[in-house]
């Protein structure tokens, strides 16, 4: 169910603070809606619907040096089928290893991209383009790192280009103004990154309010969306979903 015409991938996320499965509002860490203390559960109920992709954010992480809730981690690779693409203090050749090893397929490489180029390229070349994604989170026009806590004056576009040229062929990026916000994704940055960069998948993440913005995003020629908030506030008609699913 997470891909049409082989090409677009509707993939749910969970993030996670403390073991739980939460919502940040504009990746505000004081704007915090809970929806399950099992991130676990809730995977599987994702996997249940016909979901084989599970994006995981792991919150605490994010801000600190390395991961912090890779036992939900492990409790969502033990109890689903799910193929799962992890983010959150991915800051370490070890750290990524310690999330392999907890389950997850592929790591987000975001805050280490701006701060240790050299290590991305290493954490590339021991693994490859298919489980290293280069995650990118905007903030007023600035790469947001660290939890959001901090703003890089560099262009986004030739940091992109930059990683494109080291091997990274898939980017997913997040406008922290939309996200959590139901308030539709940032289609005019979307399509200008489809547009310079016709080779990379890019996954769009933050501010899906229903079906309508999954059909424009695939429309404008993304190669997915990660969607969250819409699912668990149910803003998504899944018979809708299905039937669109379905329309090759």
């Amino acid at each position: 169910m997470y891909k049409k015409n082989n090409r677009f991938r509707l993939i749910p996320a969970i993030d996670i603070i403390g073991g739980e499965c939460v919502r940040l509002s504009m990746g505000d860490y004081g704007k915090v809606t809970k929806y399950s203390s099992s991130p676990a559960k809730v995977a599987l109920e994702f996997e249940k619907m016909g979901f084989d992709r599970i994006h995981i954010v792991d919150l605490d992480g994010a801000k600190s040096a390395e991961p912090i809730n890779l036992q939900a981690l492990q409790d969502v690779a033990s109890t689903t089928g799910m193929v799962i693409q992890f983010g959150g203090g991915i800051k370490s050749m070890e750290s990524a290893q310690r999330a392999f090893d907890s389950g997850a397929y592929s790591v987000i490489v975001g805050s280490v991209a701006v701060k240790d180029p050299g290590l991305v390229c290493r954490l590339l070349e021991k693994y490859d383009n298919e489980r290293v994604i280069l995650g990118i989170d905007i903030k007023e026009g600035k790469i947001a790192i660290n939890g959001w806590k901090e703003q890089i004056n560099s262009n986004i576009y030739e940091f992109i280009k930059s990683y494109a040229s080291m091997g990274i062929s898939r980017i997913i990026c997040t406008d922290i103004s939309k996200d959590g916000m139901l308030s539709g994704p940032a289609f005019d940055l979307y399509k200008e990154l489809r547009t310079i960069f016709p080779s990379l998948e890019i996954i769009a993440s933050g501010g899906v309010s229903g079906m309508e913005d999954i059909i424009a995003l695939e429309e404008a020629g993304l190669d997915g969306v990660v969607v969250g908030k819409a699912f668990y506030e149910k803003r998504i008609d899944l018979q809708k979903l299905e039937s669109w699913l379905q329309n090759e």
